[in-house]
């Protein structure tokens, strides 16, 4: 595992889960500093992708890479209460454990490099919906023209699309694919891994 932001140096990072904008409204568990954590492999293809948007006038924003089982948990335990409960078909509903938490799974946007927004992908990260479908058509043609760059590119270098969600990748060749881990994120993680 790595830091990708020693890997990808131009990377924007917006770690949702770290922070209380997210769809539980509190900080998940786990997530004790708001870094982007990713196995060696999967950061060196998105440094590959990262290097075709540049030329093409993007830059990676990443919301969200390796993500501890503890924090699928909280989620889980987030989709069964009484309030959240309408949701619940939309969070995890068959599985107890996400790809996220092997470590080669990130979910991303592109930014403009010439004005520093966000490139409108017809719909946000997070959203439990149809809308979030990668090949949802009820956007214009330009943000589908958008999603299509991003899985294309993705894609290239190795990485699997999720239908469900226009933001979310996997490295095909992922390092452990049948590892769940529970370290937290944080850079002293990596420190402690590698003592």
């Amino acid at each position: 595992f790595v830091l990708l932001s020693e890997v990808v140096s131009d990377v924007i990072l917006e770690m949702r889960y770290y922070s209380t904008y997210n769809f539980v409204g509190e900080r998940i568990d786990g997530y004790a500093q708001p870094v982007a954590l990713l196995t060696a492999q999967a950061a060196e293809a998105l440094k590959a992708v990262s290097d075709e948007v540049a030329a093409m006038g993007y830059r990676l924003k990443v919301f969200d890479a390796y993500r501890p089982q503890t924090a699928v948990t909280q989620f889980l335990r987030w989709a069964q209460d009484a309030d959240a409960t309408r949701m619940q078909a939309y969070i995890y509903p068959e599985t107890e454990k996400s790809g996220h938490s092997r470590g080669s799974t990130v979910d991303l946007t592109l930014l403009e490099l010439r004005t520093g927004r966000e490139v409108d992908m017809g719909g946000t990260f997070d959203y439990f919906g149809a809308r979030s479908h990668a090949d949802f058509s009820g956007i214009s043609a330009e943000q589908s023209a958008m999603r299509a760059l991003l899985r294309d590119v993705m894609v290239r270098h190795g990485f699997r699309p999720y239908a469900g969600e226009w933001w979310h990748f996997t490295l095909v060749n992922e390092p452990y694919p049948d590892t769940y881990f529970t370290f937290p994120v944080s850079a002293a993680s990596l420190a402690d891994k590698a003592a």
